[in-house]
């Protein structure tokens, strides 16, 4: 029995590798889309604070004029 199994086990393995180096392959081109695509939605998501906090700043300058004609 023992010198029937590489006999069996070698079809299966050249069948095997390359679907395996495929699957890597792909599973690797999709970590790095998604790795990519976290980058890209941090970077929007700071541009958003910023804009944020300028829309702050001219709220407060609208209001501390607002404040100054009533006066």
């Amino acid at each position: 029995m023992g010198a029937i199994f590489p006999f069996f086990f070698f079809p299966f393995s050249g069948v095997l590798v390359p679907v395996l180096i495929v699957g890597i392959v792909f599973w690797y081109k999709a970590r790095e889309k998604e790795i990519q695509a976290q980058q890209e939605l941090r970077i929007r998501e700071m541009e958003h604070q910023r804009k944020m906090k300028e829309l702050e700043v001219e709220l407060e300058k609208a209001k501390a004029q607002q404040a100054g004609s009533k006066a």
